[in-house]
């Protein structure tokens, strides 16, 4: 038989189921994607961690167009059972093949719903800290103040001791005075300073106190609150404060100094 004969009976044969093949999975792809924005819009409205949202909607998604794509082939006469059962073998030796890609997603479906911190909260960890930006299934990404992401496999991060800062850190300041200083009156400016100061927060409420007594001078403590996003400039911003009104009010900070005596003998 001419090549041209056999194509054209071949189309004759197929072309159709071919066709509806095709036209199936259109439709379900289609259809896949409008399902997974219903339940997004859905989702959106309820009180939900972003990444249990994203999860759900590519659950959705995938299984929408896993209908589809079984119906497809039956179109073409395959024995959906025994392909089942085969991509079921084969799923479990790719599940071997990726334990540590498997542990990760375990690990990232237990943070998202047992949330041990959420997007926007600072988190010290295994070494790494930063502002959270990110949690998915496979991975947690803190970024560190100078913009830098680290991206931290969630199988690292479950059953390890975390720090949660939450959205609000404490600073610990420490500025020195000496000791002839009136204590009363510098612990009340340095309240002062910080009570007004735009970035600290009102409550918790700010400590401010003596810590230490050093060798040159009486070391204060100033502990306020602050947003994550603030921490760096208010750092900044109340140490130049305290240096500016404590010597406008003539509180003396002291350099580190030591006394050195000579003994001569005769």
């Amino acid at each position: 038989m001419p090549p041209v004969d056999i194509i054209i009976d071949l189309t004759i044969r197929y072309g159709f189921q071919v066709a509806g093949a095709l036209a199936i999975l259109a439709v379900g792809a289609l259809l896949a994607r409008w399902v997974g924005n219903v339940v997004q819009g859905w989702l959106q409205r309820q009180d939900m961690e972003p990444p249990v949202r994203i999860l759900i909607v590519r659950v959705i998604r995938a299984v929408v167009f896993a209908f589809a794509a079984l119906a497809a082939l039956d179109k073409f006469g395959v024995q959906i059972a025994p392909l089942i059962a085969g991509i079921g073998i084969a799923g479990l030796g790719v599940g071997i093949a990726l334990q540590g890609v498997l542990s990760n997603v375990i690990a990232g479906l237990t943070i998202i719903f047992t949330k041990p911190y959420r997007v926007g909260e600072y988190v010290e960890i295994i070494g790494v800290y930063g502002e959270v930006i990110s949690i998915d299934v496979f991975a947690t990404v803190p970024c560190h103040t100078d913009q830098s992401r680290v991206v931290v496999p969630n199988r690292k991060i479950v059953g390890e001791v975390l720090h949660n800062y939450g959205n609000m850190r404490q600073m610990n300041l420490s500025v020195g005075v000496a000791y002839t200083t009136n204590l009363t009156e510098a612990l009340n400016l340095a309240r002062a300073i910080v009570a007004k100061h735009p970035r600290v927060l009102k409550n918790p409420a700010p400590v401010v106190s003596i810590s230490l007594l050093a060798d040159s001078a009486i070391t204060l403590s100033v502990q306020p609150w602050v947003n994550v996003t603030d921490y760096v400039p208010a750092q900044a911003e109340l140490y130049q404060a305290l240096v500016e009104q404590f010597r406008a009010n003539r509180i003396e900070m002291p350099f580190p100094q030591q006394e050195v005596r000579l003994l001569t003998t005769s």
